[in-house]
């Protein structure tokens, strides 16, 4: 859908831009003159990308240097193509995107789990520059919320401090607009799922706006009893006091109830009943429930000195509760007729606090520009957890005869496995970027320190109470070169550093150590100049140190050796001509694990494919129907870290059409047009399907 929105939000983030300039000059100012605003406006984070093709993002170098002269592989999925894709969640979103794969667990509605160049990102997810606090990963966060979301590929610790080492993705959520605008709808689909959405903006005064978006939904999946009851509020305020200064305050709420799929055994794979088995499933509905809650409150300021320097600070203060009961499959039994499960139960209460201070200016040195950054960021994560398994030996667990399931048997004993950490986390790094010019020749240097202190209990049945008292600190970079060989063209490489102080104990209950990574990277991006557009290639090495996996059972999370992961990433965003949008990737990645004297030496990563591939067109027409359709190819993974199995290749379709009228938009959406069956991911708690064909439908009002 083309809402007509998009050419009013895109005036508005011109107009905040053009904030310094007399009242009498913008009214003489043209539509054509708004939009070039936009493209060299950047520091206002109410800016939006109008359609496909983002010039800038937030995350990359925390400036507004252009994508195209960022020494860094970096994504923009922009808010336009969520919509015609209809993307439901973050994985979805990141379906076509170059290194990612978006969906690993299939559905499942409690995280977002994308990895990104064979490695999970789910600890290294960030909302507006700040990192989601949690001490097992990020929690999945509303889409519906967002303006865009980046992928910054690589280490990135020089500006960061913690993040997975193969890169972060950050999420923008929507910002209060100088003008008015509104949007209702209503939205089905074919597993029965329905939502009512809203998203409202309205503008006091010349310098105050304030937008409420919203989302109630009742979301379904392919597996029976399988689903996720949200609710999501979010409020942005925006106020401007005077040209030199903006303050933006932004809340969300989020009140669901996620289960997780429990799997199915991989022995029960590839024998011709995988099409029952992926809608079939395996907990418990009388014991497997589910209640989160997610509240942040943050805000951020923008005042431009007097000296001509400009001071930003990004704040968030989060809350999160949730109290889970699910269950997990460990095999076969009776000849392969039933199947044999475990249990578990989370318990959640974690508070976090994020501060980041920034300072930047611009000198000349000779010929020579210099755009300068400097900052300082604080974090303090609080985190207090019950985990629990159950099996059928002391818990009570029962098997399932999944040729015909019978419910009803509860968890009703001791729990074989029990750990209770309670840790504080702090961390405070100060860093320093420098972006040069000079002539064709560019520069992209970083460094940043860090103190990192965590302090606390833990306890496990199998190691006892223990105290955790550790400090790390570390210096981390980055430094990068680019080179215009021609115009709108600029060859680059660069080499980065990261440090992330890994929270917590592992299965024995030692404490882990900082995770370390460094990456050498080259490519070249060239933006053309007949029509709007970006395209990227980029070849990388990244070696990770203590990188922490879950090995499941007693062993539970555990630090291994080396992992070596290099590859290739092309990937094209463009608009070819009027209404016609593509985006297409093709990523090639190998992982190896480096384990001294382990079982796992020379391994590859599992769920890390070989070959990853996607495009998508779609077209827009000027009586008001757009049509897009794309494939994404996934190829051949391991399914376990010891490489006993493999998963197959898979090429997934989907189809979208859209249709506007006056104030009133519809579309329709098909994804896995084919209804493919396929695995997903196989690993210690099970395996799980990709998504089925599933068709979606909405419709909406807006003015």
């Amino acid at each position: 859908m083309k809402s007509p929105c998009r050419t009013a939000l895109l005036a508005g983030a011109s107009t905040l831009a053009l904030a310094a300039v007399p009242a009498h000059a913008q009214d003489d100012t043209d539509a054509v003159s708004l939009d070039a605003i936009v493209v060299t406006a950047t520091t206002d984070t109410a800016a939006q990308a109008d359609g496909y093709v983002a010039d800038y993002n937030q995350s990359a170098t925390k400036s507004d240097t252009p994508l195209a002269r960022t020494p860094q592989s970096v994504s923009v999925v922009t808010a336009q193509q969520i919509e015609d894709q209809n993307a439901q969640t973050l994985g979805q979103t990141l379906n076509y995107t170059a290194g990612v794969l978006g969906e690993p667990f299939g559905s499942d509605p409690r995280f977002d789990s994308p990895t990104v160049r064979g490695f999970e990102a789910r600890g290294s997810q960030y909302v507006n520059g700040l990192r989601q606090l949690r001490y097992m990963g990020a929690p999945a966060y509303e889409t519906y919320a967002l303006q865009q979301v980046e992928v910054l590929r690589g280490p990135s610790s020089s500006l960061y401090g913690a993040g997975s080492p193969a890169g972060i993705i950050n999420q923008v959520q929507k910002r209060a607009q100088g003008f008015d605008f509104g949007e209702v709808g209503i939205g089905f689909d074919s597993n029965g799922s329905s939502q009512l959405f809203f998203d409202f903006n309205a503008a006091a005064r010349e310098d105050l706006s304030f937008r409420v978006t919203g989302i109630a939904k009742d979301a379904n999946t392919q597996i029976r009893d399988l689903g996720n009851e949200r609710g999501y509020l979010g409020l942005a305020a925006r106020w401007t006091p005077s040209d030199y200064t903006t303050v933006d305050v932004i809340a969300s709420y989020t009140n669901d109830s996620p289960i997780s799929p429990a799997g199915v055994p991989f022995a029960l794979t590839g024998q011709g009943n995988d099409r029952y088995l992926r809608e079939l499933y395996t907990g418990e509905p009388g014991w497997d429930r589910s209640d989160r809650k997610i509240f942040n409150l943050g805000f951020e300021l923008n005042h431009e000195l007097d000296s001509g320097w400009t001071l930003s600070q990004g704040f968030r203060y989060e809350k999160f509760d949730w109290e889970y009961y699910g269950h997990y499959v460990t095999g076969t039994a009776n000849g392969g007729t039933e199947i044999t499960r475990g249990a578990n139960r989370q318990v959640e209460h974690n508070t976090g606090i994020s501060l980041d201070t920034r300072l930047a200016g611009e000198i000349d040195t000779g010929a020579a520009t210099h755009n300068l950054l400097f900052g300082i960021d604080i974090r303090r994560f609080k985190a207090d957890t019950v985990t629990e398994f159950y099996n059928a030996a002391t818990g009570g667990v029962g098997n399932l005869t999944w040729a015909n399931p019978t419910y009803g048997i509860h968890p009703n004993g001791t729990a074989w496995y029990t750990s209770t950490p309670a840790i504080t986390q702090t961390q405070v790094g100060v860093y320093a970027q420098d972006e040069v010019t000079l002539g064709r020749l560019s520069g992209s240097f970083a460094l940043r320190y860090d103190w990192s202190k965590q302090e606390g209990t833990t306890f496990t049945n199998f190691a006892g109470a223990g105290v955790v008292n550790q400090s790390d600190q570390a210096l981390t970079g980055r430094a990068g070169i680019g080179y215009d060989v021609a115009p709108g063209a600029m060859l680059y490489a660069n080499y980065s550093t990261s440090f992330d102080p890994e929270i917590g104990v592992d299965g024995g209950g030692n404490t882990l150590k900082p995770l370390t990574a460094r990456q050498w990277e080259a490519g070249i991006k060239y933006e053309p100049t007949a029509f709007r557009g970006l395209f990227t290639a980029a070849i990388y090495d990244l070696k990770q140190e203590n990188l922490t996996i879950n090995l499941g059972g007693a062993l539970g999370r555990r630090q291994i050796g080396q992992v070596d992961s290099y590859g290739l990433e092309l990937e094209g965003v463009a608009e070819l001509a009027r209404g016609l949008n593509l985006r297409a990737s093709y990523s090639y990645n190998q992982t190896k694990v480096i384990e001294a004297g382990g079982a796992n030496n020379g391994n590859e990563m599992p769920n890390a494919p070989a070959h990853l591939a996607s495009i998508w067109l779609d077209q827009s027409f000027d009586n008001g129907l757009s049509i897009g359709g794309g494939a994404r190819y996934i190829g051949a993974r391991k399914g376990d870290l010891a490489n006993t199995y493999s998963l197959p290749d898979v090429t997934v379709v989907d189809l979208g059409v859209g249709y506007t009228r006056d104030n009133m938009e519809a579309s329709l959406n098909i994804g896995n047009v084919f209804d493919k069956v396929y695995l997903s991911n196989c690993g210690s708690f099970g395996c799980y399907y990709g998504q089925g064909r599933t068709i979606t439908a909405k419709v909406s009002y807006t003015w």
